[in-house]
């Protein structure tokens, strides 16, 4: 399989992985075989098996393929599978594929397609990829209404295309406009009830639907307690809502009520995904928009502030250090004992507020609930505290039976009492800090990095200093 004539004769079995189910990763030979075509030119043979692939595989295929080949490849589909294929992608990958003439050639598939398939598709786009879509799509109205609406909110999400029936609509007409809507929505769970105006009243779901007498209205059984987000909603909010409501799909609505779109479980678990990769990256100190493919000086300018933030606390950490030379020359052995107070601070700090803004993201944590859960933290750090500090007192009491240290009884005693007060200082700090970001409106995920880690290294080592003059040099 070496050759590009070997490629082209490839069994059709081996792409489509029967019998033996084989994963992609795991076929190195096809992968081969198809970099052995895409350097022969063999487009229609290409083509053609990969029509028998499934888009997930495609999409698999296309981050393995190397960058140049993967493009060729790319533009080398034709607009169906094409359209499947990138809504498998994740947006790093696609914003890597999003040269000028791929997206001359979106342009023209989506130019060719239903406005509400137009929109749905244009949903699994990065926002910036999207917009630039939109821009080259300037005639197409009911598409450039996405970039209306501003980035993260219900209203760039949600997908146009739901089953709404009036209260008077009986159970048997119901089902008979699901089957003549099944070609045009793929999945349907929720049935939405609307009256006469056509604002949303109700819902039923379809199993329900299905066991119904055939005469009975809508009205006579939907559920009443309908909850839906408008468009200007943020989608973090939408996420919290649907999990706290165990809601599979969610409505949504105009300024007066009427129903204009839905948010569906693939857009749920999308958002899930962003809003978790955005977390992860705010906690380790970078920017909620850095990619795996951002350029050198998008990189600098996404990580750059953070460091200078995190040299800001270390220089206020070091200064605080300074402050008591004389208590460090007078009693050098306390030096030894800074990185163990910075680190129990900052870990402390970290598992806190971890927690805390876990809780917020879940709906969780909730306003009548922050009092037991500080008080929670706050016992929960006095035990670890003073479980820490007594460890750290036996380890220099032993340690002095081997080195010798002056008074190693008072250094045991500020060693312990300052492990003690910093871990639970930091959890303190931890745990609060998000949830006040989160009062302001501000991500809470961002207290997680550089804010938390500097605050309670300075506090731990300013605690310290305090423990060991009382106690030690006192």
């Amino acid at each position: 399989m070496s050759n590009s004539s070997d490629a082209a004769e490839l069994d059709p079995t081996v792409w489509t992985r029967e019998p033996a189910n084989e994963p992609l990763e795991a076929n190195d030979d096809a992968l081969r075989a198809v970099r052995d075509m895409i350097k022969a030119g063999q487009r229609t043979q290409l083509v053609e098996l990969l029509k028998r692939w499934d888009p997930v595989d495609v999409m698999q295929l296309l981050t393995r393929l190397r960058l140049k080949q993967a493009r060729k490849l790319f533009q080398w589909l034709p607009a169906n599978p094409s359209i499947k294929v990138i809504a498998e992608l994740r947006p790093e990958y696609r914003s890597i594929l999003m040269e000028e003439s791929t997206l001359e050639q979106f342009r023209d598939i989506l130019a060719g397609l239903d406005p509400e398939d137009a929109t749905e598709i244009l949903n699994e786009f990065p926002d910036d990829v999207a917009d630039e879509l939109i821009a080259r799509l300037p005639d197409v109205e009911d598409i450039a209404t996405r970039g209306s609406y501003a980035d993260d909110t219900a209203g760039r999400v949600m997908a146009r295309k739901f089953v709404a029936l009036p209260e008077t609509c009986t159970a048997g007409e119901a089902v008979a406009q699901m089957r003549a809507e099944a070609s045009r929505i793929r999945k349907v769970f929720t049935v939405y009830v609307t009256d006469a105006d056509g604002k949303l009243t109700g819902t039923v779901e379809v199993g329900k639907l299905l066991l119904a007498p055939a005469d009975a209205p809508l009205s006579s059984f939907m559920n009443r307690d309908v909850i839906a987000v408008s468009t200007d909603t943020d989608q973090e909010e939408v996420l919290r809502l649907a999990r706290k409501r165990d809601m599979r799909t969610v409505p949504v609505v105009s300024g007066d009520g009427h129903l204009i779109g839905r948010i569906t479980p693939k857009q749920l678990t999308r958002i899930a995904s962003d809003e978790a990769n955005e977390d992860m990256l705010l906690m380790s100190g970078v920017s909620g928009e850095s990619r795996s493919d951002d350029t050198v000086l998008r990189i600098v300018r996404g990580r750059l502030p953070w460091l200078l933030a995190g040299l800001l606390g270390a220089s206020v950490a070091a200064t605080v250090v300074g402050s008591y030379e004389d208590q460090l020359a007078e009693a050098a052995i306390l030096a030894a004992f800074i990185p163990v107070t910075m680190s129990m601070a900052g870990n402390a700090g970290l598992q806190a507020s971890a927690v805390a803004v876990q809780g917020i993201a879940t709906g969780a944590l909730w306003s009548g609930d922050i009092f037991y859960r500080l008080l929670k933290e706050l016992v929960a750090a006095l035990f670890n505290g003073a479980i820490a500090g007594t460890i750290l007192g036996c380890l220099v009491l032993v340690a002095s039976l081997v080195v010798p240290l002056e008074d190693p009884i008072h250094l045991a005693i500020a060693t312990s009492l300052s492990l003690l007060c910093v871990t639970t200082l930091a959890a303190m700090v931890g745990a609060t800090v998000p949830i006040l970001l989160d009062k302001i409106g501000i991500d809470p995920a961002m207290a997680i990095g550089v804010f938390i880690t500097s605050s309670n290294d300075v506090l731990g080592v300013l605690i310290f200093f305090l423990m060991a003059t009382t106690f030690y040099l006192g």
